[in-house]
């Protein structure tokens, strides 16, 4: 199978999960902004909450409803063969994603999802990247905040340097927001499962082929003050620089040698050393199952912050580059990270996938690699910057 036998496939993009809280408004984006003659539809398990969303939908009327659940996988057989791209905010995906990567890996859709779980992306490359080549699809984890701005504002800042040279790129990430129940879940499972995380990032490196010729890493940070963005530093542990190092490695433009570290930025002190004591301190809870299910209960999935918080948060992530002689600034920045501007990421990459003019490359991939210029030509014109703050 290839891409061209997928164009008589009834929809060109199916949002599965379309009723839970980042679902919605993705729903919504794509019923607002997504070009006339799109085909697309929502789905879930719940038909008739479907068609009541479909109903709330601006224009949204030849949108259409499909059945799945995560416990059938028949149902997300059908599904992925009712598309050329799937993108699905069910989670946690180390529970829910496996059987429809499966899917999509075997019948040759593409594949998005909002994944920020290790775990869940090391072990899909080791089951289903090699069918995924083989039929054409292109799965691409990490399509929301984590990891997109911090993905392409490397692949961004890369640009704005000299090639075939040794680069080192360090990010620094400011953002305020409220967490969603569903977000909240999957960030305590996987505090809970480092054993499990390390053992699949084993496999992974057991099956993945080494880097010739070049090097590309991402060694964790120390702690300190960056007089370069005038904030802490501190060592941010998330699936972001994982997502950067697979970019690297696969693109030969971030040349021969390349380091990337991953921030939070924090201007005052005592707020650094509060939020490391409060992330030790949650790390702990997640160990201890009494503890992990009180947490569990305080946000439940399906909550999130409404329209009012949304619209009053912000992020930004301003990264140094340099190699070559030449010292570069950039920044990626929008607004609320965690659910507004995640959908408009999720959308915009389904969107791009569907409809671009893309690379062709197929198995598991990042959003640099899959989508790249592209993505970021759609982000920016969608209200997300990105920019050059300043050369030397």
């Amino acid at each position: 199978m290839n891409r061209l036998k997928r164009a008589d496939r009834p929809y060109d993009i199916v949002l599965f999960g379309a009723t839970g809280f980042v679902g919605e408004l993705t729903a919504e984006y794509l019923a607002t902004y997504a070009p006339a003659g799109l085909r697309w539809a929502i789905a879930g398990r719940g038909e008739d909450r479907l068609r009541r969303l479909r109903e709330r939908l601006p224009g949204a009327a030849d949108v259409g409803v499909l059945r799945a659940d995560v416990s059938d996988p028949a149902s997300l057989r059908e599904l992925a063969e009712h598309a050329r791209v799937v993108a699905t905010t069910v989670g946690p995906y180390v529970r829910y994603g496996d059987a429809l990567v499966a899917a999509c890996a075997e019948t040759g859709a593409d594949y998005l999802d909002l994944t920020g779980e290790p775990e869940f992306v090391d072990l899909m490359y080791v089951r289903h990247d090699a069918r995924a080549r083989e039929t054409g699809a292109r799965l691409v984890h990490a399509c929301g905040f984590d990891s997109v701005p911090h993905d392409l504002g490397v692949h961004f800042t890369v640009r704005q340097l000299p090639q075939g040279v040794p680069l080192t790129v360090d990010g620094f990430v400011t953002a305020d927001g409220t967490i969603s129940g569903g977000t909240f879940a999957s960030a305590l499972g996987q505090l809970a499962r480092g054993r499990q995380m390390r053992a699949a990032a084993r496999e992974r490196r057991r099956h993945e082929p080494r880097l010739v010729g070049r090097r590309a890493v991402t060694p964790t940070g120390a702690p300190r003050f960056a007089g370069e963005v005038g904030a802490w530093a501190l060592p941010l542990p998330t699936i972001d620089a994982q997502i950067v190092r697979r970019s690297a490695k696969a693109l030969d433009h971030y040349g021969p040698d390349f380091r990337y570290r991953h921030y939070a930025a924090v201007r005052h002190l005592p707020v650094a050393v509060g939020g490391a004591a409060a992330v030790g301190a949650l790390v702990a809870a997640a160990q201890v199952p009494p503890a992990r299910r009180w947490l569990s209960g305080r946000l439940k999935p399906g909550d999130g912050p409404g329209p009012e918080k949304r619209a009053k948060s912000r992020f930004s992530v301003r990264f140094v580059g340099e190699g070559g002689g030449r010292k570069v600034f950039t920044e990626v920045a929008g607004g609320d990270p965690g659910y507004g501007e995640t959908a408009k990421m999720f959308a915009e990459a389904a969107l791009s996938l569907a409809l671009d003019d893309l690379p062709p490359v197929a198995g598991q991939v990042t959003t640099a690699v899959a989508m790249g210029d592209a993505l970021t030509e759609r982000l920016r014109a969608a209200g997300i910057r990105f920019r050059v703050a300043a050369t030397r």
